[in-house]
């Protein structure tokens, strides 16, 4: 018996021993990634190559899904200029737009939570985001897609390559810095093997998803969209989605061509972003169930279809010769495709516009050079410049991510004279967009959900630092029916500065200045009074969830060295209390750490 019992004792020794050095190998690993820049980047290039893999698998699916639903023959995409059976171009929508709205109403009592994308998890959380919401959004929009709906594929990527980079993220427990630089891989590497273009890839996730370009950023970010082009080239066809095989003539008069479209392109943006919020605005004032919004929507985008088949799906690509030909038809088919991505999007599909506003701009080029050639047949400008021009342009005011499309045009055309015209047609989009409706796309739904973010800058620490991780609890209170004279016994000259009075009842009545207490030049008859009398600002109070700048501006309103923490606006009792030298100090300690993450430095004073 006592050798069982030694055995037993020996195995649960080196049981706890192996699972100790699990502990410590894990731990140091942690470390490792956490403190070593060059970890980060093999990580960030691994995720990249998982993401491409999953990207290609992704495409896969939905052309099939597509195939099969419409009936397509081989080497036809969904959206050309090709007629297919009426009864499933009218039907196969609605049908995919009631199997989403059932599979959403179904999902929802398990996981009620609206999904965190991207740009709001790196802006509010740190980089935080579910795994299970991410595959969550993907399926939605893979089944969008599948179905026929005028959105891309593009936010299903987006969202799963940064829903797996930042768990495997969370998991490895990354700082909040490089948590979000992962978020910001996962999100490259997905555009980058969707259009194998890693240039534009990574500046995708510089401008929307980081908020920046930093040095810090530079290295991973750039391994995570390189590994994604290299691994969806070995597993798919390695063409661009977006290819012109000329190049483009662009001479000193073109730029001034260049510079008109955009501003017009400006114009054309905000008018599709518009659409989608009146669509919504219309689906949701008719008398249907949530879950039947989508099939009422599909039967809509159906019956458009049968008349312009090319609005079905997010669109083959950005040349119009692809798609149609003619002034007429291609002016018929842009106003049919923003109506179409507006009947999708507002009536519940899920996707995103980046894949149709290429198409709408690419469209809306051909416009312009239709009507040029028409009514100003001398000017002698390039078509494909403009039809480039107007992709960019289009594109970046909806997306708005500038660079990104004067670096996808550069890209796919392999041309710098085409970028250059590009680039001057995307600074007068952006511009007009933003002085004229002031969001992108993504930041407008945002407002419109009544989140505070105009992009992905890392604001989320302002939240996270509230007042109650600022207070202490060890306030001075004195209740208001106490004398001064008994005040002045119990704080003596020195010994505080404020004291916070409150009612018997334990309500906070004010504060109290201590050197008013001690005044000489008050009576023998004001020593008797009480306390009360002396109380100021009783509405000079900060909330436990208030942040570090509602906290500051208080300060600057009430001027007062220290406020009191009540425990709520209905319950006056005091929890403790902050004083402003204090919160200044944490707030410039806070703003260094976010300068230094951007140099890419680490702060003494800097949290995970």
């Amino acid at each position: 018996m006592p050798d069982d019992v030694t055995g037993i004792r020996g195995a649960a020794s080196d049981a706890a021993s192996i699972l100790t050095s699990e502990r410590s190998t894990a731990t140091l690993t942690r470390q490792s990634l956490r403190n070593s820049t060059l970890a980060v980047l093999l990580l960030a290039a691994a995720i990249g190559g998982v993401i491409g893999f999953a990207v290609a698998l992704l495409h896969e699916a939905v052309a099939w899904a597509q195939a099969t639903a419409f009936d397509l023959p081989d080497g036809m995409n969904l959206g050309q200029a090709v007629a297919g059976d009426p009864w499933r171009i009218a039907l196969v929508p609605a049908v995919g737009g009631l199997a989403l709205g059932l599979l959403v109403k179904l999902v929802r009592r398990w996981r009620p939570n609206e999904i965190v994308d991207p740009v709001e998890a790196n802006a509010l959380y740190g980089g935080k985001m579910s795994l299970i919401d991410s595959l969550r959004l993907t399926l939605s929009t893979m089944l969008s897609n599948g179905s026929g709906a005028s959105v891309g594929m593009e936010a299903a990527y987006t969202q799963a390559g940064s829903g797996l980079a930042s768990v495997v993220g969370q998991r490895l427990r990354l700082r909040r810095a490089d948590l979000r630089t992962l978020v910001g891989c996962g999100a490259a590497a997905a555009i980058a093997a969707a259009y194998d273009a890693p240039l534009a890839g990574a500046f995708y996730a510089f401008e929307l998803v980081l908020g920046g370009y930093t040095i810090a950023t530079l290295a991973p970010v750039g391994a995570a969209a390189v590994t994604a082009v290299a691994v969806a080239n070995g597993l798919t066809d390695a063409d661009m989605p977006l290819q012109f095989v000329r190049p483009v003539a662009v001479e000193g008069l073109d730029y001034v061509g260049c510079g008109v479209l955009g501003f017009l392109a400006g114009w054309v943006s905000i008018l599709a972003m518009q659409a989608v919020t009146v669509a919504e605005r219309g689906f949701r004032a008719l008398p249907v169930p949530v879950w039947a919004r989508p099939a009422l929507g599909g039967l809509c985008l159906g019956a458009l279809a049968l008349a312009v088949p090319q609005v079905l799906g997010a669109g083959p690509g950005a040349d119009p010769a692809h798609v149609t030909d003619g002034l007429q038809a291609m002016a018929i088919l842009l106003l049919a495709k923003i109506v179409a991505s507006a009947l999708s999007l507002g009536s519940g599909f899920r996707g995103g516009l980046f894949s149709a506003s290429l198409l709408l701009g690419g469209l809306f080029g051909g416009v312009l050079y239709g009507a040029v050639d028409a009514y100003v047949p001398g000017l002698g400008i390039d078509r494909m410049l403009l039809v480039l021009v107007g992709m960019g342009s289009v594109a970046a005011g909806i997306v708005g991510a500038p660079v990104t499309m004067v670096l996808l045009v550069l890209e796919a055309t392999q041309d710098f004279w085409a970028a250059s015209g590009v680039m001057i047609g995307v600074v007068v989009s952006t511009t007009v967009v933003r002085q004229a409706f002031g969001y992108s796309f993504a930041t407008w739904r945002f407002h419109l959900r009544g989140v505070p973010i105009r992009g992905a800058y890392d604001i989320g620490w302002v939240a996270e630092l509230t007042a109650l991780r600022l207070m202490r609890a060890d306030a001075k209170t004195v209740l208001t029916t106490q004398t001064v004279d008994a005040l002045r016994r119990l704080y003596p000259v020195g010994s505080a500065k404020q004291v916070f009075a409150v009612e018997p009842s334990g309500a906070y009545a004010g504060v109290i200045d201590m050197d008013a207490v001690h005044d000489p030049s008050l009576g023998e008859e004001a020593a008797h009074q009480p306390v009360g009398e002396l109380a100021r600002h009783p509405e000079a109070f900060v909330l436990p969830g208030d942040d570090v700048r509602r906290v500051l501006q208080r300060f600057h309103a009430c001027e007062v060295e220290a406020l009191p923490v009540l425990t709520a606006r209905t319950d006056r009792r005091i929890a403790g209390y902050i004083t402003e030298a204090y919160a200044l100090r944490r707030y410039s300690q806070e703003l260094e750490r976010q300068r230094g993450e951007e140099l890419g430095e680490r702060s003494l004073y800097g949290r995970d």
